[in-house]
This record gives structure tokens, C-alpha cells and sequence, in this order.
């Protein structure tokens, strides 16, 4: 719902340079509700299922009379100016000011199918099963290493058996995943942990990791297969190049901004 209500308050902007044609359907403290902003907004109610009441043009009107309303009363009690408020909208000016910035460039962006195949001949769908062993955020040297010691053996286990592995990740691991012997399925780089993706690519079928750790714990995992090329979802690669071209619009975007900027990094409290 966060972008409805974002193009909410960006359609209630500019309908305010276009009132030719556009009458007032609603003034709330002195404040004009016009008819393409409530058709606009109505239009985007009657996407999605909303059990509590009836989607109506009323009702939808009603919405918007109670956000300036709600908008006003925050105003008074001064809510726009408690740091957690300032914050989110930072977070929304930001986004907004990124997203028309960059977006010629992004509207460029076109993924051909040759893309697709070196992409894929780079970074192939891999059927995996895992045993995670968790660990917080921020363990101890001891947590990590019990973590690890366990890690090793069920390791040396799964090693002198592959076929023992489902057994082991229902006895060992700390996923839902391990109700059903730690079945991961294809999954594409993009939806695994870097870490996770490394330890696993070339691996042949009925291959076990040494254990590894990501931010999540420690792993052992058995890969079972790789998916081919003409097997892939197309579309979803089409996806996967279309956010990777676009992190790298971001990376130079800001790479050039970081080299204008007055920086200072204090290092030391890096460490």
C-alpha cells in the first residue's frame, strides 16, 4: 500500500496546476479534493480486495477526506517533526527524488536474450538442500566455533552417505526448509547469500560443501542439480538483468555524486 499512498500525494500536487476542466468534489479545512485525484485514487482502490467495506466512490472520497484530516491533526501535534517521522520521510524523498532522476536512463535499459545466456552461462540455477545452524547476529568466538564443530561433523557424515543428508538435515537443521530434508529447489543467484552461491557453484550433483558461514549461521549443503539453459523462466532473467543493469546505473550514479561531495570518513571507527 506505501506506493499508493505515495502516488497519492504526488497526484494531489500536480492536479493542483491543472484545475481547467477538473471541478472540486470536496473542501476539508479549506482544502480542495478535485475530481482526478478521487478517480485516480478510486481507480487503485478497485485493484485490490478490501474485506472491511465496500469499494465505493464515497468510500474512496471518504479516504481521502480523512488523510487531510489526519494530515492536519498530525501537523498540529507537531508529529512531522519527531526524528522517526523526519526519518521516513527522508526515506520517501529520497526514493522519489532517485527514482526521476535516473528514470530516463532507466527506461533505456533492454535485456536481449543473448544477455540472458551469458548471464546464465555465468551464473547457473543450482538444486540445493541445506542444513543451517544458527547463529545471531552478533555471536561469540565460542558460539561460532560449537557452531562450526558441529558443522564438521555433520559434515563427515553426510560425506560417507549422500543419501543420508535428508535424515540429517531433519535431525540437525534450524529452517523450516529441514522438515522436508532441507529441500531448497532451483533458486537462482539472486535469492541466495553470496557466500551460500560461492560455496555451491561447479559443484557436481551429490556434491557436499565443507561448511560455510553466511549472515544467517553456518552451512553444509548438498547440491542435486543444475539446471539447463532452455529450462530457465525467461521472463524472471529477463527480471534478474533488468535490477542487475539498473544496481549499476545506481553504483555510477553515486560513485560520480560521492566524488563531488565533501566526505570525511573517520577509519578508526570502522573497526
Amino acid at each position: 500500500m506505501k506506493w499508493i499512498l505515495i502516488s497519492f500525494f504526488l497526484t494531489f500536487s500536480l492536479n493542483a496546476f491543472s484545475k481547467k476542466g477538473d471541478p472540486v468534489v470536496a473542501k476539508v479545512n479549506g482544502k480542495e479534493i478535485r475530481k482526478s485525484t478521487l478517480l485516480s485514487y478510486h481507480q487503485q482502490n478497485l485493484k485490490y480486495v478490501q474485506n472491511t467495506k465496500k469499494i465505493s466512490l464515497r468510500n474512496s472520497l471518504n479516504d481521502l477526506i480523512d488523510r487531510v484530516i489526519g494530515i492536519d491533526d498530525a501537523k498540529a501535534n507537531k508529529v512531522h517533526l519527531k526524528p522517526e517521522v523526519i526519518k521516513k520521510m527522508n526515506d520517501v524523498v529520497y526514493h522519489a527524488y532517485i527514482s526521476d532522476e535516473l528514470a530516463p536512463k532507466l527506461q533505456k535499459i533492454k535485456i536481449t536474450d543473448k544477455e540472458i545466456d551469458q548471464y546464465y552461462k555465468k551464473f547457473p540455477e543450482y538444486k540445493t538442500s541445506q542444513i543451517l545452524l544458527r547463529l545471531r547476529a552478533n555471536p561469540s568466538q565460542e558460539d561460532v566455533a560449537e557452531a562450526y564443530e558441529l558443522a564438521n561433523k555433520i559434515y563427515g557424515e553426510a560425506i560417507k552417505n549422500v543419501k543420508k543428508f535428508p535424515n540429517l538435515a531433519k535431525q540437525y537443521g534450524q529452517t523450516t526448509t529441514a522438515l522436508t530434508g532441507g529441500d531448497m529447489g532451483y533458486q537462482p543467484k539472486v535469492r541466495l547469500a553470496n557466500e551460500y552461491y560461492e560455496a555451491i557453484k561447479g559443484k557436481k550433483p551429490n556434491s557436499v560443501t565443507k561448511p560455510f558461514r553466511t549472515q544467517y549461521g553456518v552451512h553444509v549443503v548438498l547440491v542435486q542439480g543444475k539446471k539447463k539453459l532452455a529450462q530457465i523462466d525467461r521472463d524472471l532473467y529477463t527480471k534478474i538483468l533488468y535490477d542487475v543493469k539498473k544496481e549499476e546505473i545506481l553504483k555510477n550514479y553515486f560513485e560520480n555524486k560521492r566524488a563531488k561531495a565533501k566526505i570525511k570518513i573517520n577509519k578508526e571507527h570502522l573497526k
